[in-house]
């Protein structure tokens, strides 16, 4: 079955996870919602559904304005070359069309297929914004609430920093 945002709402409810939603018309670039969000407090961000070379799924999730070098996650990765899954492939993992890639589709992930990947300076944000599985909704959440949703999901999301360059011969973090 494919979450709702109802269905998602009343997950958040179940796990005591405090929330806010706003409405606004579809918005399907982080260009549309800089343009669209109004005064929306907190941390604005962006979620990119990866597939490596050997076919393992990848959700790293960001502040809307971090630049991602996907080489260089590759490397810091150690994995092959990383590309966008195709719609399809979201479709079946995440439940969620593009333009509202979000953490919150891991809800659909009950395979636990996805290896999850939060940026540290992101969590530094209170609250942090995502679209609640589509893109018409805005739903903001406390960055311990993200955390907790993602390991009730089944997932152990990594935090990974963004801001530190990639050394092969440093140990991992």
């Amino acid at each position: 079955m494919t979450h709702t945002p109802e269905s998602l709402f009343r997950r958040f409810d179940e796990l005591g996870i405090s929330y806010k939603n706003h409405a606004h018309p579809p918005l399907f670039t982080v260009a549309d919602s800089k343009a669209l969000r109004g005064q929306l407090p907190g941390g604005h961000c962006k979620s990119l559904f990866l597939k490596d070379k050997r076919g393992a799924l990848h959700l790293l999730v960001a502040s809307e304005d971090r630049a991602v070098d996907l080489k260089q996650l590759k490397k810091r990765l150690g994995v092959g070359n990383l590309s966008f899954a195709s719609p399809d492939l979201l479709y079946e993992v995440l439940g969620v069309r593009p333009g509202a890639v979000t953490p919150f589709g891991l809800i659909n992930d009950t395979e636990n297929r996805v290896h999850v990947m939060l940026d540290k300076g992101m969590l530094a944000h209170d609250p942090l914004n995502y679209h609640p599985l589509v893109n018409d909704q805005t739903t903001s959440v406390s960055p311990r609430d993200l955390i907790a949703f993602i390991e009730s999901c089944g997932h152990a999301p990594e935090v990974i920093d963004l801001d530190v360059d990639y050394d092969p011969a440093a140990p991992a973090a």
